[in-house]
């Protein structure tokens, strides 16, 4: 699958999504961030797959199905909340040759034209974040975002972290903040997470934890187990 694009869209409802299939056999490729792969649910044929272990699942929504964020103590007067979206998986393609001269022209020399690790693909994640809180809000997709083939979780590298960034300040500079530069009440904006998986694999969901961190001193946080593939 390295040389095409794959697109993925959204797929049923939210009572269609309890049964996960699983679109490809399950991997036993590595992460691309520096500590490994993520660890996640064991069993491919469970609906929990993608999601860490014992962590608690706030629903699965699909591509282009909005779910809620909320950062923080849920008793604070004001805790940030955050509408995300994630609008498109795009995998198999290189990053998108826009950004990567915007990135060029921003050191004011020519760049390497970025290339993912060997035998491995370019996945895009592109979300949609709406804060739907009482005050100001600062969010990014970096630290608290899965991509996920079957029961395999991959993480960006410091690489794809600055790949990432680069697609923000690309739309920055047409005029759409994302909420990593911090978003007020009612103000929306894109964010960005790029990905390494092996090029023969089709990722099935994103993890996306509702805390500042995949895991706390206390265990893995909640979050939503967001579905790529179609389910039955």
């Amino acid at each position: 699958m390295s040389s095409r694009g794959s697109t993925f869209a959204a797929f049923g409802t939210a009572v269609a999504l309890l049964t996960l299939t699983a679109c490809s056999s399950a991997t036993t490729g590595t992460a691309s961030g520096p500590a490994g792969a993520v660890p996640v649910a064991v069993a491919t044929s469970s609906p929990d797959a993608g999601a860490p272990p014992g962590a608690e699942i706030l629903g699965r929504p699909g591509v282009g199905e909005p779910f809620t964020l909320t950062i923080g103590a849920t008793d604070t007067a004001r805790p940030d909340k955050f509408e995300v979206t994630v609008e498109e998986v795009r995998c198999g393609e290189p990053l998108d040759p826009a950004v990567v001269a915007h990135a060029a022209e921003s050191v004011g020399e020519p760049t390497p034209t970025p290339t993912p690790e060997g035998g491995k693909q370019y996945c895009v994640v592109a979300l949609e974040v709406l804060n739907v809180g009482r005050s100001e809000a600062i969010w990014s997709a970096g630290d608290v975002v899965t991509l996920n083939v079957d029961d395999t979780a991959y993480s960006q590298s410091l690489a794809d972290a600055d790949h990432a960034y680069d697609y923000r300040q690309y739309w920055y500079s047409k005029g759409k903040a994302a909420p990593s530069f911090g978003l007020n009440p009612g103000s929306t904006g894109p964010d960005f997470g790029i990905f390494q998986i092996p090029a023969d694999d089709e990722p099935t969901t994103v993890w996306v934890s509702s805390g500042t961190s995949l895991e706390s001193f206390d265990g893995p946080e909640p979050g939503y187990l967001v579905q790529l593939t179609p389910t039955d």
